[in-house]
C-alpha cells in the first residue's frame, strides 16, 4: 500500500513540475521536522525563562520578607525586657506617690521621685507610654474590664475608676490597663 501511495505521490509532483505549479508545502516538508524542533526547543527556552523569572520574583520576595522581619525584630527589640521592667516600674511609681506628712520621708521621697521621673523620660525616649484610661471610652484592644458598676451620672461605656495602668511600645500594646467600666446592669444579671 505503501508504494501504491509513493507512486502516486510522484505522478503528482511530475505532473505539478511539469506545469510549473510545484506545491511550496511539498518541497517544505523535509523541512518541517526542524521546524517543530525548533518550536519545541523555543517552548522549552520559553517554559525555563518563565521558571527563572518566577524563581527570580519568589527570590525577591523572599528578601524583602526577611527585611521586613529584621526590621520588625529590631524595631521590638526591647519588647520582652520592658514587659518584665514595666512591673516594678509601676510598684515604684505608686510607692513614690504615696501621701505622707513626715518630713524627712518628704525628702527622702523627693530624691527618688527624681529617679522615677529619669526613668519614665527614658521609657518614653525608647516608645514606651502610658495607656490614658480614666474617663476614656472602654476599648478592648487597650483596657480590659475586671469589674463594671453603673453610675447614672457617668456616660455608660466610660472609665471609671484604673486598677492597673497599661502600657504602649511604639504601636504594640505592652500592658493593657486593667479597669472598672461604667455599664447598665442587663436584666438577666439582676
Amino acid at each position: 500500500m505503501k508504494n501504491v501511495n509513493n507512486r502516486y505521490r510522484e505522478e503528482e509532483l511530475e505532473e505539478q513540475e511539469k506545469s510549473g505549479m510545484v506545491d511550496e508545502k511539498l518541497e517544505d516538508s523535509p523541512q518541517e521536522e526542524p521546524k517543530s524542533e525548533v518550536d519545541e526547543l523555543k517552548l522549552k527556552l520559553e517554559e525555563k525563562n518563565n521558571d527563572y523569572l518566577r524563581a527570580l520574583a519568589e527570590l525577591e520576595n523572599y528578601k524583602k520578607r526577611i527585611t521586613e522581619e529584621r526590621n520588625r525584630e529590631r524595631k521590638y527589640a526591647y519588647q520582652s525586657l520592658l514587659e518584665e521592667l514595666i512591673t516594678g516600674f509601676d510598684i515604684f511609681d505608686k510607692a513614690l506617690n504615696m501621701k505622707t506628712d513626715n518630713e524627712e520621708l518628704k525628702n527622702f521621697l523627693l530624691g527618688f521621685q527624681m529617679i522615677n521621673k529619669n526613668f519614665k523620660d527614658v521609657l518614653e525616649k525608647n516608645g514606651v507610654k502610658k495607656i490614658n484610661a480614666l474617663g476614656e471610652k472602654f476599648d478592648p484592644r487597650f483596657h480590659h474590664a475586671v469589674e463594671t458598676t453603673y453610675d447614672e451620672n457617668v456616660e455608660e461605656g466610660l472609665i471609671i475608676q484604673e486598677m492597673q495602668t497599661g502600657y504602649m511600645y511604639k504601636d504594640r500594646v505592652l500592658r493593657v490597663s486593667l479597669v472598672k467600666v461604667n455599664q447598665k446592669p442587663n436584666e438577666e444579671s439582676k
